[in-house]
Formats: C-alpha cells, sequence, structure tokens
C-alpha cells in the first residue's frame, strides 16, 4: 500500500513524540512534521521540562541544557535514522538539530539521500 506525504509525515510525527517519551521520559506538548524536497523538518514544542527551564534562564544553563540534549540525540542517532528510513524507505545522509531553550522548541532536519 503506497502512503500520501500527509499520511507519512503523520507518521514521523507520532514516531518521534514515542522516541522521546521512550528515550527521555517525556514527550513533547505539540509536534509536527514536514516533507519538502529531500527533507524531513521535524518540531517539537515543549520539550523542556520545568526545572530545564528555569535552568535556561543563566547563560550557563542554556549551555548545559544544549549540551546535554545534543549528547542524547547523538547517542540515539541510530535510532531517529531508522524511524526516518523505515517511514520514507530513504537513507538519512544527515542529521541536524537545535533547540531554543527560551520556547522549548527542539527542530529536527533530517536530510534524506532522494526526495520524497
Amino acid at each position: 500500500m503506497t502512503f500520501s506525504k500527509g499520511q507519512i509525515e503523520d507518521e514521523i510525527t507520532k514516531a518521534l513524540i514515542q522516541w522521546e517519551r521512550e528515550y527521555k521520559g517525556r514527550g513533547p506538548t505539540e509536534a509536527k512534521a514536514d516533507i519538502i524536497r529531500n527533507m524531513v523538518i521535524v518540531s517539537l514544542r515543549g520539550i523542556l521540562s520545568p526545572a530545564e527551564c528555569r535552568l535556561a534562564r543563566s547563560r550557563e544553563g542554556m549551555t548545559l541544557i544544549k549540551k546535554l540534549l545534543q549528547q542524547l540525540v547523538e547517542q540515539g542517532r541510530p535510532e531517529l535514522e531508522d524511524i526516518i528510513n523505515r517511514l520514507t524507505s530513504a537513507r538519512v545522509i544527515s542529521l541536524h538539530t537545535d533547540i531554543s531553550t527560551k520556547t522549548g522548541e527542539r527542530i529536527f532536519v533530517f536530510v534524506l539521500d532522494r526526495e520524497i
């Protein structure tokens, strides 16, 4: 069965919410995935805990949170790539991510080996 682009985006959104919950113990309050050419862009909002939000008020705290969350993504990268590969049938060439410690939003950009 062939899935529409919207169905694939929905499945990616669900899978990344589940990954966040299983891997970090909590998930985002909002999530959305979009496929554009050979990229999957995922926005996750509300991923910081109240303690992380408080810590992010200082420059040192912001840096600490960003480093911690970056390290967690690097360790979970094989699982993330498997999720995207399974749902798109495309190989992940690169993964870029950043988090706003002000808004609590994380962005993932998965660059694939072909257009979807």
